[in-house]
């Protein structure tokens, strides 16, 4: 069955279509740097985590945690076992970092595999921490603004399985019960994926609460209430819980789907096994560089007036009489509805004509997610695989090295080599069926960066759209656009592929600006346009020019990597293995 619907809806009143580009601008950045005295607890990979899923999740891992609640205010764990704070009031009057938590025993004396310490501030009072060996503690931190010197108090700590780092937490109370709601992420080796690295991901969603002890006198002790296992094959982009844990949102390169609910696994929906087995196609279908051909079959005595018929730029839905959908869903790629059309063939079948927006890129499939139809290469298309290809198998096992292009056998192909079997996509989950409910194709989309603008709001993401990048907001409780576009980084899209040593991204919670950091010493930012003091004219164009974006660029005094980069209204925060420096961006 496919998924409902829908798109992420650009709203055209935040692009700005006459920007020209950003002035580099020489003014300079206050720069104030803080001597840890103690290191960061960086972790680094071993040799046993060599996959580029290892590098994502764990060799670029963010060490330092902003505060959504409380400006200015990051967090670390250090080498000494640490939870450190470092609040800022005044630029030049820093003081040390003050420690919040300290670990019973120290992580990294532990035998076995070992990740980074993960912390994610669940609420302005709550704080969930991880020590890289697999336990899991939930701290009360009373509000850490007004009592930035009291120390965190441990509620609940248990072993969870295997190592794993936090992607996300948040609180909620119903009833009278206090709830807490954690994202985990794994990667664990699978000896079933015999083609592909030899490690499946895994995200596990537990929930946390106190509804144990409800008598009179009874103290209300935290417990694991219920843990729900997915799985995918990349390292997701985004995963965070909906507010009240209603659902789950997931963006990734492959998609994830739910397997396990507390221990037990989940039985394999019938439906899909038998349109793959005994379903025969319900459509038909073939492309060329320009088009797409749909044919579907109708039943028999269909008439003009039974087809219901309604095509958008990027979703298709044909239908016959009050009968549910034949295919209704999001396409593959954008197309023209102008240039499209359709016709009764041979009163046995719909002809669809789908004239493509972009040409030359060939779809995988029609309507993402369903399966029900079957690609018919034309024999052209045929010839020309067989030619492009025909280096590439032999009878013969490699018969003459010397030639300039010597062909393999097929079994040497590795993944890479293969079409791609999935596009990235954005999905969201219901908590109650652990289904999908609703499905975008992020198709050449890059994903950027996520960022926590609103405390009471999930985290936004941000996506490249052509040259800009959009800053995109879930709103899972509306019913129709779940996400929404609140902000746009003109050219950002662009500018950030041309930095090859990038390592992190972020905002500034108001959009003022966007800022980008490379692995050693470097952060650029770039500000939206402001209007300004001085008369400017565009010499090609012969106008004058009203707002000018800035950037500039700040140079760390530091030969140790970043490993950790936030961003807040006013300041930039970038955390080396002995240094955390402060950058004044706006006043």
């Amino acid at each position: 069955m496919a998924l409902p619907n829908c798109s992420l809806k650009v709203n055209k009143e935040l692009l700005d279509t006459s920007f020209e580009s950003y002035r580099l601008s020489l003014d300079s950045i206050p720069t104030y740097n803080v001597e840890l005295d103690a290191a960061v607890a960086e972790v680094k990979l071993k040799d046993s985590q060599y996959t580029l899923d290892h590098v994502r999740a764990f060799g670029m891992y963010n060490y330092l945690h902003i505060d959504p609640w409380y400006e200015d205010s990051v967090y670390f764990v250090d080498s000494k076992g640490r939870v450190l704070n470092l609040t800022v009031t005044l630029d030049t009057a820093l003081g040390k970092p003050c420690e919040m938590f300290r670990f019973e025993s120290d992580p990294s004396s532990c035998e076995g595999e070992q990740l980074c310490a993960s912390l994610s501030l669940t609420s302005a009072t709550w704080a969930t921490l991880s020590d890289g060996t697999g336990k899991l503690t939930l701290l009360r931190t009373s509000k850490r603004g007004e009592s930035s010197h009291i120390k965190w108090e441990p509620v609940f700590s248990e072993r969870l399985g295997e190592p794993f780092i936090i992607v996300h937490s948040l609180a909620h109370m119903l009833s009278n019960v206090h709830t807490i709601e954690v994202l985990l992420l794994r990667i664990q080796k699978d000896p079933s994926d015999t083609k592909g690295s030899g490690f499946s991901i895994s995200l596990e969603w537990i929930t946390v609460d106190n509804s144990a002890g409800q008598g009179e006198n009874e103290e209300r002790k935290y417990g694991v209430r219920k843990r729900r296992m997915m799985k995918g094959k990349t390292v997701p982009h985004y995963t965070a819980v909906e507010p009240l844990g209603k659902g789950i949102i997931v963006a990734s390169e492959k998609p994830f789907a739910f397997t396990e609910v507390d221990g037990l696994p989940l039985e394999e929906p019938p439906a899909e096994d038998m349109e793959v087995e005994n379903s025969d196609p319900i459509y038909f279908w073939q492309q060329t560089e320009e088009d797409v051909t749909v044919c579907v079959r109708l039943p028999e005595g269909t008439t003009k007036d039974d087809i219901r018929f309604k095509l958008a730029v990027d979703c298709l839905r044909v239908g016959v009489g009050d009968h549910a959908p034949l295919l209704d869903g999001q396409l593959f790629a954008p197309v023209d509805p102008e240039a499209s059309s359709w016709a009764i063939k041979d009163d046995k079948s719909l002809e669809v004509s789908l004239q493509k927006r972009s040409e030359g890129p060939l779809w995988s499939e029609v309507v993402l997610g369903d399966r029900r139809g079957e690609y018919l290469m034309s024999d052209e298309q045929k010839s020309q695989l067989q030619q492009r290809l025909s280096y590439l198998t032999a009878e013969d096992l490699n018969p003459n090295p010397e030639k300039d292009k010597p062909p393999c056998n097929a079994q040497e192909l590795e993944d890479c080599d293969m079409f791609p079997e999935d596009s990235s996509t954005l999905m969201r989950f219901d908590g109650a069926t652990l289904k999908p409910t609703h499905v975008v194709s992020l198709g050449s989309h890059q994903f950027l960066f996520s960022v926590n603008t609103d405390p009471s709001e999930m985290p936004a993401f941000c996506l490249r759209h052509d040259v800009d990048a959009l800053l995109w907001q879930p709103r899972p409780h509306q019913d129709n656009d779940i996400w929404e576009h609140i902000s746009t980084f003109n050219a950002l899209g662009y500018v950030q592929a041309s930095k090859r040593d990038k390592k992190f991204a972020t905002c500034a919670p108001n959009f003022s600006y966007a800022a980008l950091c490379e692995c050693l010493r470097r952060v650029f930012i770039y500000r939206q346009p402001t209007p300004v003091d001085t008369v400017l004219f565009n010499r090609k164009q012969g106008r004058q020019v009203g707002q000018v974006a800035k950037q500039q660029v700040a140079n760390l005094d530091t030969n140790d990597p970043v490993l950790g980069f936030r961003a807040t209204n006013e300041r930039l925060f970038v955390l080396t293995a002995n240094n955390l420096f402060v950058l004044k961006v706006n006043n």
